[in-house]
């Protein structure tokens, strides 16, 4: 089973930028695809964007698309989101996800991905 870990969470001016990493262990992580979620205190987990085992794709969601850029390296075992013109709405917790199997295809919902990171605290303050 792959394990992920993010990092570079943090407090951010509105306007200003921060790059979220989630590195993983395990040799599947490069045929999986991957996605971002995001929680908001009070809120439900809601979908940030994914991207295909490859790097070649990705989707987002209509709240941060022009915003925000997800990338992955396969050699570092790591994806990345760029997160850039942050806004007060942004703030929440963010998460890495999975999706287990053979050159897995992305997926906008939670219940598919199959493995998961702690989560790493954004904050923007106004």
């Amino acid at each position: 089973q792959v394990q992920l870990v993010e990092s570079g969470g943090g407090t951010v001016q509105a306007g200003g930028s921060l790059r979220l990493s989630c590195a993983a262990s395990g040799r599947a992580f490069s045929r999986n695809a991957m996605g971002w979620f995001r929680q908001a205190p009070g809120e439900e987990r809601e979908f940030v964007g994914t991207i295909t085992w490859s790097g070649g794709s990705t989707v987002y969601a209509d709240s941060v698309k022009g915003r925000f850029t997800i990338s992955r390296d396969n050699a570092k075992n790591t994806v990345y989101l760029q997160m850039n013109n942050l806004k007060p709405e942004d703030t929440a917790v963010y998460y890495c996800a999975g999706r287990a199997g053979q050159y897995s295809s992305t997926s906008y919902y939670s219940w598919e991905y199959d493995y998961w990171g702690q989560g790493t605290r954004v904050t923007v303050s106004s």
